[in-house]
């Protein structure tokens, strides 16, 4: 794993970009927009990570073709929404071999499928693994000390992956759960927009921490109906990540929550970024596939139903509140 293809040029896939040079990869980073691959070439700045100078010898491109032709890896951070058509084009460009380490957090609305199954089934001749954790961008991009969970069924592949992308300052912890790395990932961002909401609402620390700790106990539900191991949603992939996006502006879906907490419309919100809000898309694959399972997810279900139906937040409230005391566990 010498030579990398990182496809998506947004925050995290360029932070990763910086990781894999660091490590003595080479690295190409395809762009979806001409414009921002023409700007990185140029001036080694990236719009969607504002204030970091990249390495001028990563390359970028718009040409995903380009991008994977010679690649002994690819690094997959398109958003979750859009994976199965990037990974589709990758499969049309050329037959795809060399591994995938899968980096998008969502599940795919319609199919209710994680993004490894989202990958099986467009790239079904390349070695997958997941990595994911509590991580923004901007300080993996500018060498915070960050951890991560690297997951892969295949220990092998996993443990190439964290020899080749693995710094002191970025660290990869090896998994044989992508199934818990993916839920945890996936989940930790509608309940950051919770967290946000109540947050908006002036609700308070004691509510936040509720919400923080039943919703980890949702994550854990759906993951185990899914096949995921408890234990790796006590680890970064999970309560770590859950714990950095929910508690952070500098979190997307986090911030998001907040502005309809203090009563912006969503589409206004929405309309003022650039980068993807997972969480808002995500909901609604969630919360099928949690019923498709016959997994409980009050929390999500509540987040749902305002970022996609509409539902009043305030009532919303009061529907969790009024829910049935129960046992903790």
């Amino acid at each position: 794993m010498e030579r990398f293809a990182v496809i998506g040029a947004g925050a995290w896939g360029t932070a990763l970009a910086m990781v894999a040079r660091r490590a003595g990869r080479s690295v190409i980073l395809q762009a979806h927009e001409a414009d921002v691959a023409a700007e990185i070439n140029s001036s080694h700045q990236n719009p969607y990570l504002p204030g970091v100078t990249l390495d001028p010898a990563i390359e970028a491109t718009a040409d995903l073709a380009a991008a994977i032709d010679g690649a002994d890896a690819a690094i997959l951070v398109a958003p979750a929404q859009f994976m199965r058509p990037v990974t589709q084009a990758m499969s049309a460009a050329r037959p795809f071999k060399a591994p995938v380490l899968i980096c998008a957090k969502g599940i795919e609305n319609g199919s209710c499928k994680l993004m490894t199954e989202v990958v099986a089934e467009t790239l079904p001749a390349a070695p997958q693994a997941v990595l994911s954790g509590p991580t923004f961008a901007i300080e993996v991009a500018r060498e915070i000390p960050s951890a991560v969970t690297l997951a892969s069924d295949d220990g092998k592949l996993a443990e190439q992956f964290i020899q080749a992308i693995g710094t002191p300052r970025f660290r990869p912890y090896r998994s044989e759960d992508p199934i818990g790395a993916e839920v945890g990932g996936a989940v930790k961002n509608i309940l950051a927009i919770a967290c946000g909401i109540v947050q908006g609402r002036g609700m308070g620390d004691n509510t936040r921490a509720a919400l923080i700790t039943r919703g980890l106990a949702e994550i854990v539900r759906l993951g185990l109906a899914k096949g995921a191991q408890a234990e790796t949603l006590m680890g970064l992939c999970g309560i770590g990540d859950l714990t950095l996006t929910c508690n952070a502006l500098q979190s997307r879906n986090f911030s998001l929550g907040v502005a309809l907490g203090q009563g912006r419309p969503l589409a206004e919100i929405l309309g003022e970024r650039k980068a993807v809000t997972e969480g808002v898309f995500s909901a609604r694959a969630v919360i099928e596939l949690a019923g498709r399972l016959g997994v409980d997810m009050p929390i999500c279900t509540a987040v749902n139903a305002i970022v996609n139906h509409g539902k009043d937040i305030d009532r919303m409230i009061e529907s969790l509140l009024a829910r049935p005391f129960t046992k903790e566990l």
